[in-house]
């Protein structure tokens, strides 16, 4: 009978080695039953309880199907790698004969060897009490749930004999699937087992090692018969109860590497070892992917190093996701609608506090703390706002975000917005293309792993992505496939082959390295990482996808998931960053070789350093402008400011008081125009031609070329800059208030105190008459048509307008000829003499005509009859200090052109006063701010500070910093290896 027994369990234990745990070779010996391993094996010594070494490297997890699996050291033939015939029955036949003499040869050599042997095996093996529930109860209750005489009269039927066993195909590959879900303690595990098999071997005091006893064989008569279907269901129960064992051993095991990680990486940041911390390798390669999304790859260097770019249909479950593998809710969330507007890039690592910052900012946030992961959420929200511009629903701007915690796997994901069938209300109407075109740009890089996120509760049918990941990956060579959703799909699909299907690969159009299917929450947003944590391992726990092997155990969960991501990434880097290195490097050489030939005698200055050499520059500038002389400014504001008032001053002031006939009429008519023209107009003019001259002479300071320093790059920032500045500034309100009081005062005085003065208003009077006299001769020539001498010199006629205009005048000549003291204007009837004339000689004439020719001839008179009382009055100084007493001569207008001219000097003055004390101070305040905007917006000095010179400087330097990092990051991958 105790024969009968171990060859039905030699039968059972051959079965479960052949399954080979889902690889297709013989179990190595530690994996049979204790029985089996005494039976298959003549190598065993009878008089040594004594193995021979066993040369074997575990296989590494590995959960993705298709990675090429690490060569494993197989044993030599004779320790059970051989492939067995099939002439069962005679090989048993001989191992039953060669059990017989290996308990012959046992009780032969005699009690004291093994005795011996026995006890020094007894004490090189540790306690292993506690590890007993390692082995599953059903291996010892063997012989209570199988009847061995039925097998062994069935033994020579295998037909038979395979139809009363379970199904251990299938057990087997559960176990394979349990070896992949346990990988970080794979190795203690198997170490633990292999001893627990020896223990069994050599038993312990008070029992034997095979439980044959004639209690066992009394139970046996007393076996209830089972079902087929009742026996598999018992077996797959033990199995799943010996998963959660290992599981929660193995969740045991990681807490406590965490804890101790997590305390190793808390004394480095408190500085206990005394040593600076180097930059993380993830940390390093992040930095590098940064730059890059930064650099304007005009010289056809493309980014080809890896990232997990995250796609999936709108609502998939992209973001939960994201954040169980960050273990942290750290994006915004919304009820079917929009969240995720631009590229998100998460950087993942390791360390000892669990937190998050942006790449441009200095703010960590504590992930364990709900207002801080509500202040994260808020920022993301904004920035993505902030990101999308005006008429647009996304961005093609990338959002950098850190996330560092203990546990983390380390890796580069890049958060993709969701692809979309339909463009709703609301959104841009090329949002749908927009979205498909970020998703293509990601994802043809031929080293980018795409991670595609398929929600598992709505219909297969209704996928878009797929489509989309197979056209950019037709292999599948680079992407894992992650079903969300799964208990909603259990719960919901009518089949559940349909999910099988999809996990292997079956259902969708599409190829990839990896299936996992995963749980991520109830959909309640609220919930916590953990309670999902919990609720996705108890799903699958109870799931009838595993328990029916529809799923495999390393297919599941996004623990796995992510150990598997981060394995495929870091795959990847290794494979592909020497070689953009190399790129960059190539491209490095390419660049300084074209700078050294266009620009030889110039630095290499980026946008950023030619900015600050433009902003020196423009300061500068605006400080030289304190430095203009007193003299130049009243200068300058007094010629300019006459200029804009001395057509008023001529036509509405001084011509219609000389029109008067006596002095008295005159001052009076002069005094009450002043003081309108100094009340209304004159203070705000003045103003004006001071702002104006500042204007004038900044921009001279700005554009003019300082030789062979002068670098036209900076025009267009230049030009900005003064706008900007001039845009901004504003004079100071008081200022017109009070120089319209010192313009009056200045206006109001008579007293011209020597002849010096006296012959300065003189020459100034001259001075502005003949310069409108010689405006009156152009107009009058316009009208007229040229004279006698240019008609001969230069054969120009006159047009029949002008002839008839040239009659008039001669008329209107004589007219004033007759009477000097003629008015300014002329009567109706002398309008109709002048007419009359004109007709009598076959001439008609218009009366507007008229009056608009005599206009012109009387001023041409006025202004000559002016310039020669000024000559007159060059000697009339005696005459004024008298007040023109008992003398003809008068000479009232010099004493105007006196007061213009003093107020002009006056109010230059004042001006320039404002100016250099108050003005020129707030447009340097103006210009620093201006600048400091422009410094802030790289938009602005990418479009100010622009050609070919500055690109291939710009190039040039961040294709140095990308060669640099990368090469930093190589060397501390080699060093990490």
């Amino acid at each position: 009978m105790w024969r009968t027994r171990a060859a039905a369990a030699c039968v059972i234990c051959r079965s479960l080695a052949n399954s080979s745990y889902g690889i297709k070779r013989k179990s190595p010996l530690q994996n049979l039953h204790l029985i089996s391993r005494s039976i298959h094996h003549p190598y065993y010594p009878s008089s040594k309880f004594q193995r021979p070494p066993l040369r074997i490297s575990i296989q590494l997890f590995s959960s993705l199907n298709r990675l090429p699996l690490r060569k494993t050291k197989l044993l030599n033939v004779k320790y059970g790698y051989q492939f067995h015939r099939n002439f069962w029955l005679a090989r048993l036949a001989s191992r039953l004969l060669k059990l017989r003499y290996l308990i012959l040869g046992s009780a032969v050599g005699g009690g004291y060897t093994a005795k011996k042997t026995y006890d020094q095996w007894k004490d090189m093996m540790p306690d292993l009490d506690e590890y007993k529930w390692i082995v599953p109860d059903f291996i010892w209750e063997l012989d209570e749930h199988i009847d061995f005489e039925k097998l062994i009269k069935a033994i020579p039927d295998a037909d038979e004999l395979a139809k009363l066993l379970p199904d251990f195909d299938k057990i087997g590959e559960s176990f394979t699937s349990l070896k992949g879900f346990f990988s970080p303690g794979y190795n203690l595990v198997s170490e633990v087992i292999g001893a627990s098999d020896l223990l069994l071997l050599l038993g312990s005091p008070g029992e034997t090692a095979f439980r044959a006893t004639d209690q066992g064989y009394d139970n046996d008569k007393q076996y209830k018969k089972v079902s087929d279907k009742e026996k598999v269901d018992q077996l797959q129960e033990e199995l799943l109860r010996t998963q959660l064992k290992y599981q929660r051993m193995l969740e045991r095991l990681e807490k406590e590497n965490k804890e101790l990680r997590k305390l190793v990486l808390q004394r480095d940041d408190k500085g206990i070892h005394q040593r600076k911390l180097k930059k993380s390798l993830i940390d390093m390669y992040s930095e590098v992917l940064d730059i890059l999304s930064d650099y304007d790859a005009s010289y056809n260097t493309q980014d080809h190093l890896p990232r997990v770019v995250v796609v999936g249909d709108q609502s998939a479950g992209k973001t939960s996701v994201l954040e169980m593998i960050a273990q942290a809710r750290i994006f915004p969330r919304g009820s079917g609608e929009m969240m995720t507007r631009s590229p998100v890039k998460v950087t993942l690592s390791e360390g000892p506090h669990h937190v998050a910052l942006f790449k441009d900012s200095s703010r960590e946030f504590d992930l364990t703390k709900e207002e801080d992961l509500a202040a994260l959420r808020h920022e993301i929200e904004i920035r993505m706002r902030n990101s999308v511009k005006e008429g647009c629903t996304v961005s093609t701007e990338t959002i950098s975000l850190s996330v560092k915690g203990p546990g983390l796997q380390r890796m580069v994901l890049v958060d993709l917005p969701g692809v979309i069938s339909t463009v709703t209300s609301g959104m841009a109407p090329d949002t749908k293309e927009t979205i498909f075109s970020i998703s293509k740009a990601y994802m043809q890089n031929p080293n980018a792993i795409i991670l595609c996120i398929q929600d598992g509760s709505v219909d297969a049918e209704r996928s878009i992505v797929t489509d989309l990941v197979s056209q950019m990956d037709p292999q599948g060579k680079r992407t894992i496939f992650v079903l969300t959703k799964v208990d909603l799909a259990e719960k919901n699909v009518a089949s559940p082959s349909r999910i099988q299907q999809i996990i292997e690969g079956k259902l969708f159009p599409m190829k990839a390295l990896g299936y996992f299917a995963v749980v991520t929450g109830k959909g309640n947003s609220s919930e916590s990482i953990e309670s999902i944590k919990e609720y996705e391992e108890e799903f699958f726990q109870n799931s009838k996808l595993l328990k029916t092997c529809m799923l495999k155990a390393h297919q599941v969960t996004t623990k796995n998931l992510s150990l598997a991501v981060s394995d495929c990434f870091w795959k990847m880097v290794r494979e592909s960053v020497e070689q953009q290195a190399d790129a960059f490097k190539a491209t490095r050489f390419n660049l300084e070789t074209e700078w050294k030939n266009n620009y030889p005698r110039l630095r290499e200055l980026d946008r950023n350093e030619l900015f600050e050499k433009a902003k020196n520059e423009i300061l500068d500038e605006v400080i030289s402008l304190t430095q203009v002389t007193p003299k130049h400014w009243e200068e300058i504001l007094q010629k300019t400011l006459w200029e804009r008032v001395s057509t008023h001053v001529i036509e509405n002031i001084y011509l219609p008081a000389a029109q008067t006939m006596n002095s008295g009429t005159f001052n009076t008519t002069v005094d009450i125009k002043l003081k309108q023209w100094t009340d209304k107009q004159l203070p705000n003019k003045a103003v004006e031609v001071a702002w104006e001259t500042l204007q004038e002479e900044f921009s001279r300071f700005m554009t003019e070329q300082k030789g062979k320093e002068h670098d036209d790059i900076f025009d267009k920032l230049k030009q900005a800059v003064k706008e900007e500045s001039i845009k901004r500034h504003k004079w100071n309100e008081r200022a017109e208030d009070s120089l319209r009081v010192i313009q009056h005062n200045a206006l109001e005085d008579r007293s011209i105190s020597d002849k010096q003065q006296w012959d300065a208003a003189i020459h100034f009077m001259e001075e502005t008459l003949q310069s409108r006299l010689k405006d009156t001769e152009s107009v009058i020539e316009d009208m007229v048509g040229p004279d006698w001498k240019k008609r001969w010199l230069y054969w120009i006629g006159r047009t029949k307008e002008q002839n008839i205009r040239n009659e008039t005048k001669n008329e209107l000549e004589k007219l004033i000829k007759c009477n000097e003291e003629h008015a300014a204007y002329l009567a109706n009837d002398e309008v109709t003499t002048v007419r009359k004339n004109l007709e009598a000689r076959g001439i008609t004439v218009d009366p507007c005509l008229i009056k608009d020719t005599w206009h012109q001839i009387y001023r041409r008179y006025f202004l000559k009859t002016a310039l020669n009382h000024c000559n007159l009055c060059r000697r009339g100084f005696y005459y004024y200090q008298r007040h023109f007493v008992d003398s003809e001569l008068e000479c009232n207008d010099i004493v105007l052109f006196w007061r213009i001219q003093r107020m002009l000097a006056i109010t230059a003055n004042t001006l320039r006063q404002q100016l250099t004390n108050t003005e020129v101070r707030r447009l340097e305040k103006n210009v620093k701010e201006v600048l400091e905007d422009f410094a802030e917006d790289n938009e602005k000095k990418v479009k100010l500070l622009t050609g070919k010179r500055v690109q291939l400087a710009e190039d040039l330097k961040k294709v140095r910093e990308i060669q640099e990092k990368l090469e930093a990051f190589i060397e501390a991958l080699h060093q990490e290896k």
